[in-house]
């Protein structure tokens, strides 16, 4: 098992500030096995509306919850969307002895039930599956492959994590959808989320889906949106900066899981995802979700003209404007793309991400990093905010400075040496029949 003390904290924290906690995100993220550790599952205090039991003690939800002390977690809460008014009336006690912890798969209709409901009295917090931070910097490879869903990660081979993969997606079309209330035709969503794996990274254009499925551009958009508020899709707005510049406007569309992106793919191990025109993409939208994460801005977007120049991610955060370009290569270097959007999005930093061990500075603002590093980086070392005006330019390192540079070296070599034993060991699961 892999302990996630990071969302464990965050969650605490919530339910001592706010009345009710919605623990948001995709079937089989993680969710529940979070709730029960702050909850038995046996106790009074757990309700599992996919048990019978359960949803037979909410008949009367008033009476049921009324007497409830400490935390009350309701997992799958969407289905019974009339319990948020009940909540929203207990969550007003004075004084409050309860807190409440609810768990959805993350329908849109649930989050506009229980923003509608419990305004003020909510927080959201969204679980994806196992980060990079979480699974280790030395299983970036079987990460990136495999994704983050939890059964899928740690599948004792291959061809079971390719076969849970598989029944994920039959159940999410055949049970999860029509349980949310969704009518649209499995085959059709289907052909759709195989349409849109060959589109990960790109620009949307609702004309080529629309045409080859046959339905109209505002179908496919629906589409979209149902996987991109379900968290299965991510839709990467553009940023428009006033330049005289024609600039995209449109989204960017990722899969906010890189393995089920494979799945949809056909790609079943590494060799297969090197080898396969995606492999790029992937990565990228690898990148970007563990970035995300890691750092999670206050606002996200990309940035791209007609002309060529783009950004893969503009970040801000803290009122800070940051920049971060994705480079699939050992030695990246600053492209005549990358010194524009410095200029034009006037970003306080650059930072270039790859899979590799090596950090070095890319000129003043700007520097190369490993995407494992983010995993020991804070939002001001990962962008140094720029000298003063009274600062001199070329002065001495601070000793800070030389002990950060040597820690980073050593992270690096810690890198690499951790991932080449990760890889012998994911290269000898996949080598040996017997697995």
């Amino acid at each position: 098992m892999i302990e996630r003390p990071g969302v464990l904290d965050e969650i605490r924290r919530a339910l001592k500030r706010i009345q009710v906690v919605a623990l948001v995100g995709p079937r089989q993220s993680g969710k529940t096995t979070l709730a029960r550790q702050l909850v038995p599952s046996e106790s009074l205090n757990y309700f599992d509306l996919e048990d019978p039991a359960s949803l037979a003690r909410l008949d009367e939800p008033m009476t049921a919850l009324a007497g409830l002390r400490g935390v009350v977690v309701i997992d799958e809460v969407q289905r019974r969307p009339d319990l948020f008014p009940v909540l929203r009336v207990l969550a007003d006690r004075t004084p409050l002895p309860v807190r409440f912890l609810v768990l959805g798969s993350a329908s849109p209709a649930l989050l506009r039930q229980s923003s509608e409901s419990l305004a003020g009295r909510l927080e959201t917090i969204t679980l994806s599956g196992f980060s990079l931070v979480e699974v280790g910097v030395g299983a970036q490879t079987r990460h990136w492959v495999r994704g983050g869903f939890p059964r899928a990660f740690l599948a004792r081979s291959l061809a079971d994590c390719h076969a849970w993969r598989k029944q994920f997606i039959q159940t999410f079309l055949e049970r999860d959808l029509p349980q949310l209330g969704v009518t649209i035709p499995a085959p059709a969503l289907l052909r759709f989320w195989t349409m849109l794996a060959h589109m990960h990274g790109q620009v949307w254009n609702a004309a080529e889906p629309a045409r080859s499925i046959g339905v109209g551009e505002s179908t496919v958009r629906r589409y979209l949106d149902l996987l991109t508020g379900l968290f299965l899709a991510r839709q990467l707005p553009p940023w428009h900066e006033n330049l005289g510049k024609r600039q995209v406007k449109a989204p960017k569309v990722y899969f906010r899981d890189s393995g089920m992106l494979h799945q949809l793919l056909g790609i079943r191990s590494e060799k297969e995802l090197l080898a396969h025109p995606k492999c790029g993409a992937s990565w990228e939208g690898y990148a970007l979700e563990e970035t995300l994460k890691a750092v999670r801005p206050d606002e996200a977007y990309f940035w791209a003209t007609y002309q060529g120049a783009e950004l893969d991610l503009l970040l801000f955060k803290r009122g800070r404007r940051l920049g971060v370009e994705f480079k699939r290569m050992d030695a990246p270097t600053l492209m005549p793309s990358m010194r524009i959007a410095m200029k034009d999005l006037r970003l306080e930093g650059l930072v270039v991400l790859h899979p590799g061990v090596a950090s070095y500075p890319l000129g003043e603002h700007a520097r190369v990093m490993p995407l494992a590093a983010l995993a020991g980086e804070t939002l001001d070392t990962l962008f140094p905010p720029r000298r003063t005006e009274g600062k001199q330019r070329g002065a001495p390192r601070s000793p800070q400075k030389r002990d950060r540079s040597k820690r980073l070296g050593e992270v690096s070599r810690r890198v690499r040496k951790e991932n080449l034993r990760v890889n012998a060991e994911f290269a000898a699961i996949e080598n040996d029949p017997d697995a």
